[in-house]
């Protein structure tokens, strides 16, 4: 009773999230022993790379911020490769590349130090007015301005929005002395964002009939996008009292944000993917394709979740 009783509510929720995922497992197990003429090697892949996933974000929470910090600018370095994999670049604009990688530590150190200043500025100030001076040293002009607007959205994408996730763990909050009260929300708004996306693909599957954006995303259904929006509510303000400061009404707000700007993330980097005409950002996770195939709903989520909870509770 003891072991139960010294937990805190982060440590329920983390438990909450394996119990989830075991559960998930157990299913998988069963549908492959229940249908052994059905491929379910997808099924199954997805699964497998969830337990690596989340073994890692756990590690991050329990041990320090700073490895959790150290590990979205990592996410971050890994997604915008896949971008720069993804888009083609000039053979001239090699050095400026350097610059824009060189400013993922940067905007990491930012957020570590709880810089909120030169965090909020620099990539969509500094580096938005350095890379195009950069560029234009090359004295390329040819495709200018299409390589520095796909350079900076890059950024702005893969490492700006994205570092407002990992800021949550150093936000002051008011009246709040908890240590691990950013470590909460961020963990709040990770299970959100992809509790969502597993929501709207759920009840696409099951009830989907009309399709949103068929010629972007054919499976994204209407179904889909308000069932997964009324779950992904009622799981937000469950969750709330657990690991944010938030009442029932902020905790449905911030659900039907993530939800709602979750779906808009994934589509826009369908639309990307769709006009370069790849399948999947990369491989690097088995069943789900590249990194930004994972985050894209969390590119979305995480700056105005980052807001909401600044302007409220900071």
């Amino acid at each position: 009773m003891s072991l139960f009783a010294d937990m805190t509510p982060l440590h329920s929720a983390i438990a909450g999230i394996w119990g989830i995922l075991i559960l998930a497992s157990i299913v998988v197990f069963a549908l492959k022993r229940l249908q052994p003429d059905r491929d379910h090697s997808e099924l199954v892949s997805r699964t497998v790379s969830w337990w690596g996933m989340i073994a890692l974000f756990t590690a991050a929470f329990l041990l320090s911020p700073t490895l959790s910090i150290v590990l979205f600018a990592l996410v971050s370095f890994l997604a915008f490769k896949e971008y720069l994999s993804m888009i083609p670049t000039r053979r001239a604009d090699r050095r400026v590349l350097f610059w824009a990688y060189l400013s993922i530590p940067v905007q990491y150190y930012w957020v570590a130090d709880g810089w909120y200043g030169m965090f909020a500025v620099f990539i969509p100030v500094y580096m938005f007015l350095f890379l195009p001076f950069s560029m234009l040293m090359t004295q390329q002009t040819e495709g200018f301005l299409k390589a520095i607007g796909t350079l900076n959205w890059g950024l702005m994408l893969c490492v700006f929005s994205l570092s407002h996730a990992a800021f949550l763990l150093v936000l002051p909050l008011v009246g709040n002395t908890d240590p691990q009260a950013g470590a909460g929300l961020l963990l709040y708004l990770v299970f959100l964002t992809q509790f969502n996306d597993v929501a709207q693909y759920t009840w696409g599957r099951l009830f989907g009939s009309k399709p949103i954006v068929p010629v972007v995303s054919p499976k994204k259904t209407w179904e889909g996008f308000l069932g997964g929006l009324l779950t992904t509510t009622v799981a937000a303000v469950l969750v709330a009292p657990l690991v944010t400061p938030f009442d029932w009404q902020q905790a449905a707000a911030s659900g039907l944000m993530i939800a709602a700007a979750g779906f808009i993330g994934d589509v826009t980097v369908s639309a990307v993917k769709r006009d370069l005409g790849v399948k999947d950002t990369g491989s690097l996770i088995p069943g789900h394709g590249g990194i930004m195939d994972r985050i894209d709903s969390l590119t979305f989520t995480a700056p105005l979740f980052f807001h909401f909870v600044r302007y409220f509770h900071a």
